[in-house]
């Protein structure tokens, strides 16, 4: 399957963020934005999740069957901001994404990859940083969905734990779309991806 992104422009007043952005994502390669703060990667993000629309271009998918709609692809997604319930545990935070296919996954073996067993129940408030999110992360991978858009999801993660995190998402990917966006070439490399620069 193949997304095709068709001279994507977006401007806030007379601020051009994206201008013309073509793009054909292949379902089969991770993809990794890089260009500097404020070049539009996180705009980019928000279009292909719907949550800003173009001023111009179109977005369109495309499988062995012929053209599908955009819009019927599931769409799951790691934001800048963790964007957790603080008063729900890790547990219930990504359980709350799962809907019916809550019974086909060992929720706490997920997340035990991951996370330590002691924080599982408890608050996510109480959580470090770094918890909070590989909690984000864990709800988006898990999250049924086509397509994955991880929005700088390495944020205060130190080395190790990067390094721990990229296996997981490359492990549990199970053939989706990924978009990354990242200012690091070396998470580029840990995820053998393709570097595009708007």
């Amino acid at each position: 399957m193949y997304i095709h992104l068709d001279h994507i422009t977006k401007s806030y007043g007379a601020l051009s963020v994206l201008d013309q952005v073509s793009l054909t994502l292949k379902q089969d390669i991770c993809y990794c934005l890089m260009s500097p703060s404020g070049s539009g990667k996180t705009t980019l993000l928000r279009i292909l999740m719907g949550l800003e629309q173009p001023d111009s271009g179109l977005i369109t998918a495309e499988c062995h069957e012929g053209s599908t709609p955009f819009h019927s692809l599931r769409i799951s997604a790691v934001f800048q901001e963790n964007r957790l319930c603080e008063s729900f545990s890790p547990m219930e935070n990504v359980a709350m994404v799962l809907g019916n296919c809550q019974k086909d996954i060992d929720l706490k073996k997920e997340l035990l990859k991951l996370l330590p067993e002691e924080c599982l129940t408890r608050p996510v408030s109480t959580l470090s940083g770094g918890m909070k999110r590989r909690v984000a992360i864990l709800r988006a991978m898990l999250a049924p969905s086509d397509i994955l858009l991880l929005d700088e999801p390495f944020t205060g993660l130190d080395e190790g734990t990067k390094q721990e995190v990229i296996r997981y998402i490359l492990d549990r990917r199970a053939g989706r779309f990924l978009l990354v966006t990242t200012h690091q070439e070396e998470d580029a490399l840990l995820l053998n991806g393709q570097i595009i620069r708007l």
